[in-house]
C-alpha cells in the first residue's frame, strides 16, 4: 500500500491506515485466541466421549458376531479394520499438532494447557508447510495422509446402495478440493484453511478433523450393526419422476404414464441382463451409477424392454426387475415432394403405388379404393383405375392404443396418351420407295412412364391422285403397293388412322399420321 508512484501524502495516509488496523487486531486478539482455545477444549472432550461410545459399539458388534456369525462376522471384521485405519490417522494428527504447531512454535504447556493467548502467530507453520504458492514436502505429506485415510476407509466399506449416503458424506467431510474465496478465486485446500492463520486456529482445526474421524467411525459402526440412518430416508432427497407408458406418442394422442417418488442411487451394479442377454458393464456405467443400454431396435412398432438389474446388499446379490418399452418409427430416408396437379393414375395399365402411415407398421395399415390391390412388399400396391375421372384412396391405421387414424388422397384418372405413328423408324421424312413398300408401320408411346408395347392392327394408305387404301395389319398389302408404284418421285404419301392394341383390353387412341416424301 505504501509502494508504487504514490505521493508522500498518500503514502503517509496508507501507513496510518495499516497502523490503525494493527491496533484493532491487538485489541481483539486475546479474546479471539481464547475463543479458539475454548473451542479446542470442547472438541477434545467430544472426541473422548466419542471414543468411549465407539468402543462400546465395537464390543456390541463383537458380541453379535459370536451369536450370529453368518450375519455379523464379516461386518465385525470390517469394523476392526475401520478402527485401525482411524486410530492411525488420529494419532498422525496428534503428532502434527504437537510437532508442527506446539514444538516448532516454541509453546510450552502450563499445567497441561496450551497458552492460547500467546499462539497468535502462524509463521512457523507457514514456513514448514508452504513455499510461496506451493506446498513443501511436509505440506504435501499432510494432503497425502488425508487422501490415504479416505481411500483406506472406502476400500473397506461395502459398495452397496444403502452405504452410498455414508460414503458421500465421508468424502465431503474430508474433501481436499480447492476452495473459492470471497474474491471468487480458487485456493488450494491446505492454503485456504491454514496459511496465514494464528497457531491456535490451525491447532483447533486439526482437533476438529479428529472429531470428524470419530463421527465417521460412529456412522460406520452403526451401519455394520444394521442401524444405518442417514438423509437417504428423508423425502426431501427424493424427486418426482415421470414414467411414460411408452417412449413415443403421436400428435393428438393422449399422454399416458405415471408419476412416482424416487431417487437416483449412485450405486454400481454387479450384473445386468436384458432380453436374456448379459450386458458388459465395463464401460457402460456413468458417474451416477446409471447403466447405459446399447442395442439394435426392432421393427416399426412398440417393443418391451425386460431384464434384471443385480446389486450387492448385505453381501448378497439383490435382483431388481427391469421393465420398460419403446416405440420404433420409420427412419426418414426421403422427402415427401408432390406436384399438386400431377396426382395422376392411368387407365388400362397397372399403376404401382407405395402407401404407408408414419410410425405405424405395415400390418396395421389398410388402404382401399376402386381398382386397388395389395402387391408384394411392405406398403406396395397396384392400382387399376376403372371408369370416371377421379379415384380416392382411403387409408386407415390402427395405433398402439387401439385407436384409428385416417387419411385419404384423390388421384385424377387419365387415358393412355395418343401414340406416335412410325415407319422405318421415322414419324415423317424422306424415304426410298422400296423402304416404304417393305416397311412396318408402328405405334409407339413416347415419353410414357409405363412399358406398354402396342401392336398395329390396321391403317389407311393414301397416294396423291389415287384412292385411299384400307390395310389390315402393320405392312402394306398388294393394293397399297400397287398404288405406291404409281406415285411419282417427290410425292408425299400418307399413312393415317393407325389403329393399335395393347396386351390389355384398353382402347388406344389412333396414332399420329405419317407423311413420307418419296426419294425415287
Amino acid at each position: 500500500m505504501a509502494g508504487g508512484k504514490l505521493s508522500a501524502r498518500q503514502k503517509m495516509i496508507n501507513l496510518m491506515y495499516l497502523v490503525f488496523i494493527a491496533m484493532i487486531a491487538m485489541t481483539m486478539s486475546k479474546e479471539v485466541l481464547s475463543a479458539f482455545g475454548l473451542m479446542d477444549q470442547k472438541f477434545d472432550r467430544a472426541n473422548t466421549l466419542a471414543a468411549n461410545s465407539n468402543e462400546g459399539i465395537l464390543k456390541q458388534l463383537e458380541t453379535q458376531a459370536e451369536e450370529k456369525p453368518e450375519q455379523f462376522a464379516a461386518p465385525n471384521e470390517k469394523a476392526k479394520q475401520i478402527s485401525i485405519i482411524s486410530d492411525e490417522f488420529y494419532k498422525f494428527l496428534d503428532g502434527v499438532k504437537s510437532n508442527d504447531i506446539v514444538k516448532l512454535g516454541g509453546y510450552e504447556l502450563e499445567n497441561g494447557v496450551l497458552p492460547y493467548e500467546e499462539m497468535d502467530k502462524g509463521d512457523k507453520l507457514d514456513e514448514y508447510w508452504f513455499s510461496g504458492d506451493k506446498l513443501t514436502k511436509r505440506g504435501q505429506e499432510i494432503i497425502d495422509r488425508i487422501e490415504k485415510y479416505k481411500s483406506d476407509i472406502k476400500a473397506v466399506l461395502p459398495n452397496e446402495g444403502k452405504w452410498q449416503p455414508v460414503i458421500t458424506s465421508f468424502e465431503e467431510r474430508f474433501s481436499t478440493s480447492k476452495v473459492e474465496n470471497n474474491d471468487g478465486k480458487k485456493i488450494d485446500w491446505l492454503n485456504y484453511h491454514f496459511q496465514g492463520f494464528p497457531a491456535i486456529a490451525s491447532y483447533t482445526k486439526l482437533t476438529a478433523m479428529q472429531n470428524d474421524i470419530k463421527a465417521t467411525e460412529t456412522n460406520i459402526y452403526n451401519g455394520f450393526l444394521g442401524n444405518l440412518v442417514s438423509d437417504a430416508t428423508s423425502l426431501k432427497n427424493y424427486q418426482a419422476i415421470v414414467l411414460a407408458d411408452k417412449s413415443a406418442f403421436f400428435a393428438g394422442e393422449k399422454f399416458q404414464g405415471r408419476v412416482v417418488l424416487g431417487k437416483y442411487a449412485n450405486v454400481v451394479p454387479t450384473k445386468m441382463t436384458v432380453a436374456g442377454k448379459e450386458i458388459d458393464l465395463t464401460n457402460a456405467i456413468d458417474s451416477t451409477g446409471a447403466a447405459r443400454l446399447d442395442f439394435n431396435v426392432g421393427n416399426v412398432g412398440e417393443h418391451d424392454i425386460k431384464g434384471k438389474f443385480t446389486f450387492l446388499e448385505d453381501g448378497k446379490p439383490l435382483e431388481i426387475d427391469i421393465q420398460g418399452n419403446y416405440v420404433v418409427v420409420p427412419r426418414p430416408n426421403s422427402a415427401t415432394i408432390s406436384a399438386d396437379k400431377m396426382n395422376v393414375v392411368y387407365r388400362g395399365v397397372p399403376n404401382p403405388m407405395t402407401i404407408s402411415f408414419a410410425g405405424v407398421p405395415d400390418n396395421k395399415v389398410n388402404a382401399s379404393a376402386s381398382g386397388l390391390k395389395k402387391a408384394g412388399g411392405v406398403g406396395k400396391y397396384i392400382m387399376n383405375p376403372g371408369s370416371g375421372k377421379e379415384v380416392t384412396i382411403n387409408v386407415t391405421a390402427t395405433l398402439d392404443d387401439g385407436s384409428a387414424a385416417r387419411d385419404s388422397k384423390t388421384f385424377r384418372i387419365k387415358d393412355i396418351p395418343k401414340p406416335t405413328g412410325k415407319i422405318a423408324g421415322l414419324p415423317s421424312g424422306t424415304l426410298p420407295r422400296n423402304n416404304v413398300e417393305i416397311g412396318t408401320v408402328k405405334a409407339e408411346l413416347e415419353d410414357f412412364d409405363f412399358d406398354l408395347p402396342l401392336n398395329v392392327t390396321g391403317f389407311k394408305f393414301k397416294v396423291p391422285g389415287q384412292a385411299t387404301v384400307r390395310v389390315s395389319g402393320s405392312k402394306l398389302n398388294g393394293q397399297a403397293k400397287a398404288a405406291l408404284r404409281k406415285a411419282k418421285r417427290g410425292d408425299a404419301v400418307q399413312i393415317f388412322d393407325i389403329k393399335s392394341k395393347a396386351n390389355s383390353s384398353v382402347n388406344i387412341k389412333p396414332a399420329s399420321p405419317i407423311v413420307i416424301e418419296l426419294a425415287n
